[in-house]
Protein backbone atom coordinates (compact mmCIF):
# COMPACT_ATOMS: atom_id res chain seq x y z
CA UNK A 1 0.00 0.00 0.00
CA UNK A 2 2.82 2.41 0.90
CA UNK A 3 4.48 1.68 -2.43
CA UNK A 4 1.27 2.59 -4.26
CA UNK A 5 0.99 5.87 -2.32
CA UNK A 6 4.62 6.75 -2.98
CA UNK A 7 4.12 6.12 -6.70
CA UNK A 8 0.93 8.22 -6.78
CA UNK A 9 2.25 11.34 -5.02
CA UNK A 10 4.68 12.45 -7.78
CA UNK A 11 1.91 11.99 -10.37
CA UNK A 12 -0.42 14.17 -8.30
CA UNK A 13 2.27 16.83 -8.03
CA UNK A 14 2.86 16.82 -11.80
CA UNK A 15 -0.90 16.86 -12.47
CA UNK A 16 -1.20 20.07 -10.45
CA UNK A 17 1.23 21.78 -12.79
CA UNK A 18 -0.37 20.66 -16.05
CA UNK A 19 -0.85 23.90 -17.95
CA UNK A 20 -4.48 24.47 -18.87
CA UNK A 21 -7.40 26.81 -18.20
CA UNK A 22 -7.97 25.46 -14.68
CA UNK A 23 -4.36 26.21 -13.71
CA UNK A 24 -4.63 29.89 -14.62
CA UNK A 25 -8.16 30.42 -13.31
CA UNK A 26 -7.12 28.93 -9.95
CA UNK A 27 -4.20 31.36 -9.62
CA UNK A 28 -6.34 34.30 -10.76
CA UNK A 29 -9.10 33.42 -8.28
CA UNK A 30 -6.60 33.19 -5.42
CA UNK A 31 -4.89 36.47 -6.28
CA UNK A 32 -8.13 38.40 -6.77
CA UNK A 33 -10.61 36.78 -4.34
CA UNK A 34 -8.43 35.07 -1.74
CA UNK A 35 -7.66 31.62 -0.36
CA UNK A 36 -11.17 30.45 0.53
CA UNK A 37 -12.64 31.33 -2.86
CA UNK A 38 -9.79 29.59 -4.71
CA UNK A 39 -10.05 26.52 -2.46
CA UNK A 40 -13.79 26.20 -3.10
CA UNK A 41 -13.13 26.57 -6.83
CA UNK A 42 -10.49 23.82 -6.60
CA UNK A 43 -12.91 21.48 -4.82
CA UNK A 44 -15.21 21.79 -7.83
CA UNK A 45 -12.28 20.85 -10.07
CA UNK A 46 -11.50 17.83 -7.88
CA UNK A 47 -15.14 16.68 -8.00
CA UNK A 48 -15.02 16.70 -11.82
CA UNK A 49 -11.80 14.66 -11.66
CA UNK A 50 -13.41 12.13 -9.32
CA UNK A 51 -16.42 11.83 -11.64
CA UNK A 52 -14.11 11.30 -14.62
CA UNK A 53 -12.17 8.67 -12.67
CA UNK A 54 -15.34 6.74 -11.85
CA UNK A 55 -16.47 6.87 -15.49
CA UNK A 56 -12.98 5.89 -16.68
CA UNK A 57 -12.75 2.96 -14.26
CA UNK A 58 -16.08 1.43 -15.24
CA UNK A 59 -15.77 2.21 -18.96
CA UNK A 60 -12.07 1.46 -19.46
CA UNK A 61 -10.58 0.96 -22.90
CA UNK A 62 -13.80 0.71 -24.90
CA UNK A 63 -14.83 4.26 -24.00
CA UNK A 64 -11.30 5.45 -24.76
CA UNK A 65 -11.61 4.08 -28.30
CA UNK A 66 -15.06 5.63 -28.72
CA UNK A 67 -13.80 9.04 -27.62
CA UNK A 68 -10.98 8.88 -30.15
CA UNK A 69 -13.62 8.44 -32.85
CA UNK A 70 -15.78 11.35 -31.63
CA UNK A 71 -13.76 14.50 -32.39
CA UNK A 72 -16.96 16.51 -32.12
CA UNK A 73 -16.60 16.30 -28.34
CA UNK A 74 -13.33 18.22 -28.58
CA UNK A 75 -15.01 20.84 -30.74
CA UNK A 76 -17.89 21.16 -28.26
CA UNK A 77 -15.57 21.64 -25.28
CA UNK A 78 -13.36 24.00 -27.29
CA UNK A 79 -16.29 26.20 -28.31
CA UNK A 80 -17.40 26.54 -24.67
CA UNK A 81 -13.87 27.48 -23.58
CA UNK A 82 -13.62 29.93 -26.48
CA UNK A 83 -16.91 31.64 -25.56
CA UNK A 84 -15.92 31.77 -21.89
CA UNK A 85 -12.52 33.25 -22.82
CA UNK A 86 -14.06 35.93 -25.05
CA UNK A 87 -16.56 36.81 -22.31
CA UNK A 88 -13.77 37.08 -19.74
CA UNK A 89 -11.63 39.24 -22.03
CA UNK A 90 -14.35 41.73 -22.93
CA UNK A 91 -15.97 41.83 -19.50
CA UNK A 92 -16.39 45.41 -18.26
CA UNK A 93 -13.52 46.69 -16.12
CA UNK A 94 -13.96 46.75 -12.37
CA UNK A 95 -15.13 50.06 -10.95
CA UNK A 96 -13.17 51.58 -8.10
CA UNK A 97 -16.29 52.23 -6.07
CA UNK A 98 -17.21 48.54 -5.94
CA UNK A 99 -15.78 46.06 -3.38
CA UNK A 100 -14.29 43.88 -6.13
CA UNK A 101 -11.94 41.95 -3.85
CA UNK A 102 -14.70 40.74 -1.54
CA UNK A 103 -16.43 37.45 -2.04
CA UNK A 104 -19.97 37.04 -0.78
CA UNK A 105 -21.04 33.78 0.84
CA UNK A 106 -23.52 33.04 -1.92
CA UNK A 107 -20.70 33.35 -4.46
CA UNK A 108 -18.93 30.24 -3.16
CA UNK A 109 -21.46 27.89 -4.73
CA UNK A 110 -20.99 29.58 -8.10
CA UNK A 111 -17.20 29.25 -7.70
CA UNK A 112 -17.59 25.54 -6.91
CA UNK A 113 -19.80 25.04 -9.98
CA UNK A 114 -17.39 27.11 -12.09
CA UNK A 115 -14.46 24.89 -11.09
CA UNK A 116 -16.48 21.74 -11.80
CA UNK A 117 -17.73 22.88 -15.20
CA UNK A 118 -14.40 24.33 -16.34
CA UNK A 119 -12.79 20.94 -15.75
CA UNK A 120 -15.79 18.88 -16.87
CA UNK A 121 -16.14 20.47 -20.32
CA UNK A 122 -12.56 19.55 -21.20
CA UNK A 123 -12.96 16.07 -22.69
CA UNK A 124 -9.18 15.80 -22.70
CA UNK A 125 -9.29 15.39 -18.89
CA UNK A 126 -11.45 12.27 -19.24
CA UNK A 127 -9.08 10.91 -21.89
CA UNK A 128 -6.15 11.60 -19.54
CA UNK A 129 -7.72 9.64 -16.67
CA UNK A 130 -8.68 6.78 -18.99
CA UNK A 131 -5.09 6.58 -20.19
CA UNK A 132 -3.73 6.59 -16.63
CA UNK A 133 -6.09 3.81 -15.56
CA UNK A 134 -5.20 1.67 -18.58
CA UNK A 135 -1.47 2.11 -17.94
CA UNK A 136 -1.49 1.91 -14.14
CA UNK A 137 -4.34 -0.61 -13.66
CA UNK A 138 -2.33 -3.76 -14.58
CA UNK A 139 0.53 -2.75 -12.27
CA UNK A 140 -2.04 -2.53 -9.46
CA UNK A 141 -3.37 -5.97 -10.45
CA UNK A 142 -6.71 -4.26 -11.20
CA UNK A 143 -7.43 -4.53 -7.48
CA UNK A 144 -10.26 -2.04 -6.63
CA UNK A 145 -8.79 -1.32 -3.19
CA UNK A 146 -5.30 -0.63 -4.53
CA UNK A 147 -6.72 1.51 -7.35
CA UNK A 148 -8.80 3.51 -4.83
CA UNK A 149 -5.77 4.08 -2.61
CA UNK A 150 -3.54 4.98 -5.57
CA UNK A 151 -5.88 7.57 -7.08
CA UNK A 152 -6.93 8.85 -3.65
CA UNK A 153 -3.27 9.55 -2.88
CA UNK A 154 -2.79 11.08 -6.32
CA UNK A 155 -5.73 13.47 -5.90
CA UNK A 156 -4.65 14.22 -2.34
CA UNK A 157 -1.18 15.23 -3.55
CA UNK A 158 -2.83 17.23 -6.33
CA UNK A 159 -5.01 19.13 -3.85
CA UNK A 160 -2.11 19.72 -1.43
CA UNK A 161 0.03 21.15 -4.21
CA UNK A 162 -2.85 23.38 -5.31
CA UNK A 163 -3.19 24.71 -1.75
CA UNK A 164 0.49 25.74 -1.86
CA UNK A 165 -0.09 27.45 -5.22
CA UNK A 166 -3.15 29.24 -3.81
CA UNK A 167 -1.19 30.50 -0.80
CA UNK A 168 1.62 31.77 -3.01
CA UNK A 169 -0.79 33.48 -5.42
CA UNK A 170 -2.63 35.03 -2.47
CA UNK A 171 0.49 37.04 -1.64
CA UNK A 172 -0.10 38.98 -4.84
CA UNK A 173 -3.41 40.28 -3.49
CA UNK A 174 -1.72 43.02 -1.49
CA UNK A 175 -0.10 44.39 -4.64
CA UNK A 176 -3.22 44.28 -6.79
CA UNK A 177 -4.65 47.46 -8.26
CA UNK A 178 -7.90 47.71 -10.19
CA UNK A 179 -5.91 48.25 -13.37
CA UNK A 180 -3.78 45.15 -12.70
CA UNK A 181 -6.88 43.07 -11.94
CA UNK A 182 -8.35 44.06 -15.31
CA UNK A 183 -5.07 43.14 -17.03
CA UNK A 184 -5.04 39.75 -15.26
CA UNK A 185 -8.58 39.04 -16.41
CA UNK A 186 -7.75 39.99 -20.00
CA UNK A 187 -4.67 37.76 -19.89
CA UNK A 188 -6.78 34.92 -18.52
CA UNK A 189 -9.32 35.48 -21.31
CA UNK A 190 -6.56 35.17 -23.93
CA UNK A 191 -5.33 31.91 -22.36
CA UNK A 192 -8.86 30.46 -22.37
CA UNK A 193 -9.35 31.52 -25.99
CA UNK A 194 -6.09 29.78 -26.97
CA UNK A 195 -7.08 26.60 -25.09
CA UNK A 196 -10.48 26.65 -26.82
CA UNK A 197 -8.89 27.06 -30.26
CA UNK A 198 -6.47 24.19 -29.54
CA UNK A 199 -9.38 21.87 -28.62
CA UNK A 200 -11.40 22.91 -31.66
CA UNK A 201 -8.38 22.34 -33.93
CA UNK A 202 -7.86 18.93 -32.34
CA UNK A 203 -11.44 18.03 -33.22
CA UNK A 204 -10.87 18.81 -36.91
CA UNK A 205 -7.55 16.96 -37.20
CA UNK A 206 -7.54 13.56 -38.94
CA UNK A 207 -8.16 10.70 -36.53
CA UNK A 208 -4.64 9.31 -36.92
CA UNK A 209 -3.24 12.60 -35.64
CA UNK A 210 -4.67 12.02 -32.17
CA UNK A 211 -4.93 8.22 -32.08
CA UNK A 212 -5.17 7.58 -28.35
CA UNK A 213 -4.63 3.85 -28.64
CA UNK A 214 -1.22 4.39 -30.26
CA UNK A 215 -0.39 6.93 -27.57
CA UNK A 216 -1.15 4.42 -24.83
CA UNK A 217 0.95 1.78 -26.60
CA UNK A 218 3.88 4.20 -26.67
CA UNK A 219 3.50 4.86 -22.94
CA UNK A 220 3.49 1.12 -22.23
CA UNK A 221 6.60 0.64 -24.39
CA UNK A 222 8.39 3.35 -22.43
CA UNK A 223 7.44 1.67 -19.14
CA UNK A 224 8.80 -1.63 -20.40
Amino acid sequence: MLDDIQAAIPLGFLLSFMIGPVFFVLLETSAVKGFRAAFIFDLGVILADILFLVVAYFSSFQLLENLSNQPGLYVFGGVILLIYGITTYFKRDIKKDKPALRTKKNDYLSLFVKGFLLNFINIGVLVFWLGIIIVVGPSLENDPNRITIFFGAMLGAYLATDVIKILLAKQLKRKLTYKLISQIKKGLGIILIICGIVLITKGFLPKDKFNIEKGIEKIEQIRE
